[in-house]
């Protein structure tokens, strides 16, 4: 038997309400840039500025009863994660703590530091701690921008993928959809106050490259119909390229779902903003793959001049993606 969550035929009006779902995104979207200028963003360690303990011990690592012993030190954000290493042996347990920078201080203060390792010690007299390292707001300042390029690069990268590939309605449409996605998740790490971290620009990226590949998806079906069906109205040949991926798209989305809300709920405080960002940013781009991205083609309109090369598209556009 084949599991179907979708029937292999369906007819769903997905753009009978077209101007009410773009609308929504386009609120969405300005709710979410007023919610980042008001409330900020909860930046963690790696763009406020911190310092980072190195400890190792011959007891095996311990992340709650580490964290549980500096709780008294009123540290703010702070990250313990564990080390592993293929060379290490047995008897060697390897943790990195991460404490943010401290009010008023550039980085934490060596009696802070003292103190943090006094605390560790009270959980396992053995451990050492071989490196102290801090990381100034000067460095976190221009990680902040390189986040910001990385974000701006690959979106670039995609507009010329898909502008290659398709048509140039297409391109806007696409790289339309990957801002909203972006943006939306933003703003809802600011209303959640939800840790920011290099993490959670890891996994924007995995959110664009997720977006754009469903995106991609719909569009080679509806480049395929619009050379079927020459004379059928635009939006019907959209609704008929989403219906007829649509199963794909739910399978797809749904069993990525699954591992990611395990990890979310079973993976602990370390990977949670991670892992929220792209549960999260499935569920947009599923969205804006349909009502953002195909709304912007359907507003823009595409030459389907019968005089017009067959194939839709830049030379291009034949090339295997």
């Amino acid at each position: 038997m084949r599991l179907k969550l979708v029937p292999d035929v369906t007819n769903y009006n997905f753009f009978g309400y077209a101007r009410a779902t773009f609308g929504a995104s386009v609120v969405a979207v300005i709710i979410s840039v007023i919610l980042v200028i008001t409330m900020g963003l909860n930046f963690g360690i790696d763009f406020k500025g911190g310092t980072t303990i190195r400890t190792e011990s011959a007891q095996v690592v311990d992340i709650g009863a580490y964290r549980a012993a500096m709780v008294p030190l009123d540290l703010g954000d702070v990250s313990i994660t564990e080390v592993f290493d293929p060379s290490f042996g047995a008897e060697k347990n390897v943790a990195m703590v991460r404490v943010q920078a401290q009010e008023g201080f550039e980085a934490v203060t060596p009696e802070l530091i003292l103190a943090i390792e006094q605390a560790l010690q009270t959980v396992d007299p053995s451990i050492t701690f071989p490196s102290v390292e801090s990381v100034g707001p000067k460095v976190s300042g221009e990680l902040i921008w390189s986040a910001i390029f990385a974000v701006v690069g690959a979106t670039s990268a995609i507009l010329i993928y898909i502008w290659l590939r398709f048509e140039w309605q297409f391109a806007v449409g696409a790289v339309v959809a990957l801002v909203h996605d972006v943006v939306v998740t933003v703003g809802i790490f600011a209303l959640f106050q939800i840790k920011f971290d290099l993490a959670v620009i890891a996994a924007l990226l995995t959110i664009l490259g997720y977006s754009i590949n469903d995106t991609v998806v719909v569009f080679d079906r509806l480049r395929e119909n619009l050379i079927k069906y020459k004379t059928k109205p635009l939006i019907e040949v959209m609704n008929l390229s989403v219906n007829e991926t649509l199963s794909r798209t739910v399978l797809t989305s749904g069993t990525t779902l699954i591992a990611l809300i395990a990890l979310l709920v079973l993976g602990g405080d370390v990977i949670r903003g991670f892992t929220f960002a792209i549960a999260f940013g499935i569920v947009i781009g599923t969205y804006s793959s349909v009502y953002v991205a195909k709304n912007v083609v359907l507003y823009l309109g595409l030459n389907r001049d019968p005089n017009k090369d067959k194939t839709p598209g830049s030379p291009f556009s034949n090339v295997d993606a």
